[in-house]
């Protein structure tokens, strides 16, 4: 179940990144680390290898310049997604 909510987070994410962030929720606890462990060895690997090399191409054009660095902010929340959460980014500095 939290894989499945976790994929539905980086969904809503990748629908529309601009002006929005993630930050480390503070109580995620242990079961999110191991959650990430078992995430990052199946799957966070690809997805992030894939927005790396997604976003250069990207960058070969000023329409795309926006889109490669949007691509860019994926690959953590790619890398592990659980005990994270999507913020705006004004409210970044003070979730933390």
């Amino acid at each position: 179940m939290p894989f499945g909510i976790a994929s539905f987070r980086i969904a809503g994410f990748i629908l529309w990144p601009f002006g929005r962030t993630t930050v480390e929720k503070p109580g995620a606890g242990a079961a999110s680390c191991v959650g990430n462990v078992i995430w990052l060895v199946f799957a966070g690997w690809w997805l992030a290898i894939a927005h790396l090399v997604t976003s250069i191409p990207l960058f070969l054009s000023i329409i795309g310049i926006p889109f490669g660095w949007a691509n860019l902010k994926m690959i953590p929340i790619s890398l592990m997604p659980l005990g994270r959460e999507v913020v705006p980014t004004d409210e970044a500095w003070g979730a933390r």
